[in-house]
């Protein structure tokens, strides 16, 4: 699906959470991409807007453009790279918050359910048994309200569109979600309710723990 209308907003143009002189974390909006697109005018971008400012940040991993929250850059290659292995191994700690049409049952549960590139209908991504990758979502719900349910999100593996797929598999998908909710779910919000609040690590230099927060913006 191609990018429709990009405008990114430019409000808070860059939000620093923390930073030294081995890597930055930041609170990226919504509706901004991690890195550039193709077309010119997908050239706007957290990785282009740190770069400006910080011109060695690497991106480490990647939110989708209608997800908000925090993000980790690596100011110089080893950094980098010792970031980069702790995803990889499954080493950091990450909980989103998303808000999903109707009332879910039960109070927390998980989803395991192997994922694959929808490769017609790409970049949508599916549930495939035979040839998907392993996927783990951990849930917990915090609130019920009026035909939505507010969810604390805990991913184990980190596969693109999982959150929101893996909602959509339990009947419940995340609202304002224009890839993959329904209409009525699509109308209740303007902009998708997912949002990376806490993401943990180790420092690779100074090897303490670092647990940072953004507070949710719906």
């Amino acid at each position: 699906m191609a990018i429709v209308n990009y405008a990114p907003p430019m409000r808070t143009y860059l939000n620093i959470v923390f930073k030294d002189e081995h890597l930055l974390v930041l609170n990226k909006p919504s509706g901004l991409l991690t890195v550039p697109g193709k077309a010119l005018e997908h050239k706007d971008s957290l990785e282009l807007r740190v770069q400006r400012v910080y011109p060695t940040a690497k991106i480490v991993h990647r939110l989708d453009m209608a997800t908000s929250g925090l993000l980790v850059m690596a100011l110089d290659k080893d950094t980098h790279r010792q970031l980069s292995k702790q995803f990889e191994l499954r080493q950091t700690r990450k909980t989103y918050i998303a808000r999903v049409y109707g009332e879910v049952s039960g109070e927390r549960g998980s989803v395991d359910l192997p994922l694959i590139c929808d490769w017609p209908n790409r970049p949508k991504q599916m549930v495939c048994q035979q040839r998907g990758k392993p996927s783990l979502t951990h849930w917990r719900v915090l609130e019920r309200n009026d035909n939505s349910t507010r969810m604390e999100l805990t991913p184990v593996t980190g596969r693109s569109h999982q959150l929101r797929v893996h909602m959509l598999s339990l009947g419940h998908p995340i609202l304002g979600d224009r890839l993959y909710a329904h209409s009525d779910a699509l109308t209740m919000a303007q902009r998708l309710q997912l949002h990376a609040q806490t993401l943990g690590f180790t420092h690779p230099v100074t090897e303490l723990p670092l647990e940072l927060s953004a507070p949710v913006p719906f």
